[in-house]
C-alpha cells in the first residue's frame, strides 16, 4: 500500500480502532456481573450463545476487541481484512440493536434513548465497507491498468 492510500484510510482505521481496543481492554478487566450483563444481551440476540458461559463470553469478546482494534490500527494488515472483519463486527452489533425490543422505535429504525449506544455502531459498519472498497477498487484499477498494457 502506498503512503498516500495509507494516509486516507489512517484516520479512519485509527478512530475505529483506538475506539475498540480500548473497549477490549476494559472488557477483558470486567467482573463476572460486568460479564454476566454482556451475555445476557448478546444471548438474548443471538441464542446460541446462551451455552457458553458468561466469563468465557466475556474473555472472549474482549479478547475479539482487541484482536480487532489492532488489527485496524497496524498499518500492515491489508484495509480489505480489517475492513471485512470490522463489518462483521459491527455486523453482529448492529443485528443485535435491530433484534432487541426497546432499541429502536416501534415500526422504525431510529433509536430509542436506550438504543442509541448500539445504533452508534453504525458508523463501524460504514468504516468496514469503505476500507473493503477502498481496496478493492484500488486492485480493480490496478488490474485493469495492467489488462490495458
Amino acid at each position: 500500500m502506498g503512503f498516500a492510500k495509507l494516509a486516507l484510510q489512517l484516520p479512519a482505521r485509527v478512530a475505529a480502532g483506538g475506539f475498540i481496543l480500548n473497549s477490549g481492554l476494559s472488557k477483558w478487566q470486567a467482573d463476572e456481573q460486568a460479564a454476566t450483563r454482556l451475555h445476557g444481551m448478546a444471548s438474548g440476540t443471538y441464542p446460541f450463545l446462551a451455552k457458553v458461559p458468561p466469563g468465557d463470553f466475556g474473555r472472549l469478546l474482549a479478547l475479539t476487541e482487541i484482536g480487532l482494534g489492532g488489527a485496524l490500527l497496524l498499518p500492515v494488515i491489508p484495509a480489505w481484512l480489517a475492513g471485512a472483519a470490522l463489518s462483521a463486527f459491527s455486523g453482529g452489533l448492529l443485528g443485535m440493536y435491530l433484534r432487541t425490543e426497546g432499541m429502536h422505535q416501534p415500526n422504525s429504525v431510529r433509536p430509542t434513548p436506550q438504543g442509541v449506544p448500539l445504533a452508534k455502531d453504525i458508523w463501524m459498519l460504514g468504516i468496514g465497507l469503505g476500507l473493503l472498497a477502498d481496496d478493492l477498487t484500488e486492485r480493480d484499477a490496478t488490474c485493469g491498468a495492467q489488462a490495458g498494457r
